[in-house]
């Protein structure tokens, strides 16, 4: 693989790959470093990487592999938990933005449910390229995304219900 195919083929995948593994990570200096060491990983083993069919599945499937294992890792582990902790209810209850809220709901969606939705609705894959990224049959992906929807809708429903009662 030359150096020029390397960089439409896989470079070219870097944005999406942070956005990936931001979802997991919820750190952008941790998301960051993840995708450096994946492409420093996959520069140095560029030939290997001829051998796979959907190459960009395989990198997306490198990116959620390696974020599980630095969630493993108990220091993240505490970083993750301050984080949540910083996330304030005040601060949500100043937000007057509905996509604040739509973000919230989903990132407390399910594990499984949260990729699912991401992958579909805001990075935009089929299905069966979701299947495979997650390693989960096609039926088991619709399943989760009908009801990462249904959970979103009803809690977006109960906030607008909410919303028009207390301005009534």
């Amino acid at each position: 693989m030359t150096s020029q195919t390397f960089e439409t083929s896989v470079f070219s995948l870097k944005d999406e790959m942070y956005r990936f593994a931001k979802k997991f990570l919820q750190s952008s200096d941790e998301a960051e470093d993840l995708v450096q060491d994946l492409l420093l990983k996959f520069w140095q083993k560029k030939e290997e990487l001829l051998a796979y069919g959907n190459l960009k599945s395989y990198i997306l499937k490198c990116v959620k592999n390696d974020c599980l294992n630095r969630l493993k890792h108990h220091q993240v582990k505490m970083n993750f938990a301050e984080v949540k902790l910083h996330t304030s209810d005040e601060f949500q209850m100043e937000t007057n933005n509905l996509k604040d809220y739509i973000l919230q709901y989903i990132s407390e969606l399910p594990e499984k449910q949260r990729m699912v939705i991401h992958l579909k609705d805001v990075e935009e894959h089929e299905v069966s390229e979701i299947a495979e990224i997650l390693e989960m049959e096609e039926n088991a992906v619709r399943v989760n995304l009908m009801r990462a929807r249904q959970k979103v809708k009803s809690q977006i429903t109960q906030l607008m219900n909410y919303e028009h009662r207390t301005i009534s």
